[in-house]
């Protein structure tokens, strides 16, 4: 899994680069609710592809804590998934999505929390 989530982490913080790169270039395409949506989804993307980073790191030191790191790094892509999809959706296609957010929100958190308990219950590096 340290590879998978290297590799998803990496890829997600690419794709939130070129997507606020590509639609922070045309501001007047978008009006003012939409550009907040496109860039609470890429900086959660962004942020999350990091945290992806972190995950696989930590996975290849603490070998000991696998579940709780492997739990994680889903509950990251998930909100991923959920949270950052479901703005990308209503930005570009206008398809109200906004009940799907919260749920990657949800999912970030979860992740967050798998991450904490692993660092609890780590007993040495």
């Amino acid at each position: 899994m340290t590879r998978f989530f290297f590799t998803t982490g990496a890829v997600l913080a690419g794709l939130a680069i070129a997507i606020g790169a590509a639609t922070g270039h045309q501001p007047s395409t978008y009006d003012e609710t939409i550009i907040i949506w496109l860039e609470k989804a890429t900086r959660y993307q962004f942020y999350h592809g990091l945290a992806l980073l972190g995950v696989a790191i930590a996975l290849h030191i603490w070998k000991g804590q696998q579940t709780l790191l492997n739990l994680a790094g889903f509950c990251f892509i998930a909100g991923v998934l959920l949270f950052s999809g479901s703005l990308y959706l209503m930005a570009f296609s206008g398809i109200s999505a906004g009940y799907i957010t919260p749920f990657g929100g949800m999912a970030f958190l979860a992740g967050w929390l798998a991450m904490a308990l692993a660092g609890v219950k780590l007993s040495e590096y």
